[in-house]
């Protein structure tokens, strides 16, 4: 079938891309689609596309999977590596298994490595293979992380990663290669505009593709591997169970300073979505930071451990909180408990404390008191001397080794670092501030030059 489309749709929070296929006659597969279907939706109603078919290449570990909604929404028929073992309707594919999709076929090639359900599935018209969609598998000039079930397993992971990697490489060079995850994925992928590639220039350019044997490779995927998200390790269970069903866009409940109060002293916890400058100067008390960006996500399921837990989410004026929520369900969170109805002017108007986090500039930050909280690859590639690295992943764990002593968190752009503020703030700290700025921003302005890690 000459000019078949795919398109991309990138969710740029998580790093990840869903495709969908035109199929002909209006029908579409769609493969890896998130809960959070509505840029799936638009890009679908763009084309005049159905989803006929939903695939996942694997048991996700950073989203749930949109398939089960697919289904549930428009008939969409599930594929799904069979050795995944969901326990809900759908077509379990094995190494070598084939989808007629109506012309075109898919084709389940068993490449365990990301996972150990992982499949690739290429896309066929008769012999001619136009595309592989290869999930974890292959990406973008790197390979994903195979740590994700547990130490035991990442070691053998990674060697199986290798032999499906082989495997790939003997698709035609010019296949296009369509990688779920890309840049800004925590499931390991470099920084890098490109979302798609070729076999060929993967063979040219992928560093892991490289390399001159197993070991060698085991060696250094292993290294390569940062820290994720604590929620990463509860997913795939979700996923294998099957996300519940969204039976209609979720609407936050308007919620009185009162309301919110009993619900924050029942256990509940007040997530900030506004920005830097509004939380700090003001919030409620206890209340955990979360600016809302694309990124939100992310943060809510490294930062709250408990999916279960009751979240009030508080807002300012002309946030979306609906992108809020949308973010908050694609990674499980569904107890949304409402929203300060007038935010945190009328929680101060009702006789409540309000908390202030001051912001320092430059000039007036000790670097000896600043905790860097980004990952460990940002501060070694440059940091304020003396500045103490804890990423903000870590930092509920490490927040009493610093207690005691004032605190100044920093970042890159300060939204990272206004969490963290809340995060020591909620753990009882006093004396904590925000240094606005990174550390190009701290060098330029009191022209000291930043360390780097050798």
């Amino acid at each position: 079938m000459a000019g078949t489309l795919v398109v991309p749709v990138v969710d740029e929070g998580l790093g990840n891309s869903a495709y969908l296929v035109g199929l002909g006659e209006g029908r579409a597969l769609a493969v890896d689609a998130p809960r959070d279907l509505r840029a799936v939706r638009a890009a679908a109603g763009r084309y005049g596309l159905s989803v006929a078919f939903a695939a996942d290449t694997h048991l996700h570990a950073d989203f749930l999977s949109g398939a089960r909604q697919l289904a549930a929404d428009a008939g969409a028929q599930i594929l799904a590596p069979a050795a995944g073992a969901r326990a809900f309707d759908h077509r379990g594919l094995a190494d070598g298994d084939e989808a007629d999709l109506g012309g075109l076929t898919l084709r389940a090639w068993a490449t365990p490595g990301h996972t150990a359900d992982h499949v690739v599935y290429v896309l066929l018209d008769g012999p001619q293979a136009l595309g592989v969609f290869t999930g974890g598998s292959l990406l973008v000039g790197a390979v994903a992380r195979t740590d994700l079930a547990g130490p035991e397993q990442t070691e053998p992971l990674a060697r199986a990663q290798y032999g499906s990697l082989r495997r790939l490489l003997a698709l035609p060079d010019p296949t296009p290669v369509y990688p779920t995850h890309g840049a800004g994925s925590f499931c390991s992928a470099p920084p890098g505009a490109e979302r798609t590639t070729t076999i060929g220039r993967e063979k040219e350019a992928n560093p892991l593709l490289a390399v001159p044997d197993e070991d060698t490779f085991v060696k250094v995927l292993l290294s390569s591997l940062g820290t994720f998200p604590a929620y990463f390790l509860r997913l795939a269970e979700e996923n294998r169970r099957g996300p519940a069903i969204v039976a209609s866009a979720p609407v936050l409940a308007s919620l009185s300073a009162d309301q919110v109060r009993t619900l924050r002293d029942e256990g509940a916890l007040v997530i900030d979505v506004r920005p830097v400058t509004d939380f700090a100067h003001g919030h409620i008390p206890g209340s955990l930071a979360i600016p809302l960006r694309d990124a939100f996500a992310t943060w809510l399921g490294w930062l709250v451990p408990d999916p279960a837990t009751p979240l009030v989410v508080v807002g300012g004026p002309g946030q979306d909180l609906g992108e809020a929520t949308w973010q908050a369900l694609k990674i499980g969170y569904d107890n949304l408990a409402g929203t300060l109805a007038g935010g945190v002017p009328a929680w101060g108007a009702a006789g409540n404390p309000v908390a202030v986090t001051p912001l320092l500039t430059p000039g007036q930050v000790n670097p000896a008191a600043v905790v860097d909280v980004r990952q460990a690859v940002e501060y070694a590639g440059g940091h304020l001397p003396g500045a103490r690295n804890v990423e903000l992943g870590a930092l509920i764990r490490q927040a009493p080794g610093l207690a005691g002593r004032p605190v100044v968190t920093m970042c890159e752009h300060g939204e990272r670092a206004t969490t963290a503020a809340s995060v020591l703030e909620r753990a009882g700290h006093t004396g904590v501030a925000v240094l606005t700025g990174g550390p190009p921003e701290w060098s330029a302005a009191t022209g000291v030059a930043l360390e780097g890690n050798a």
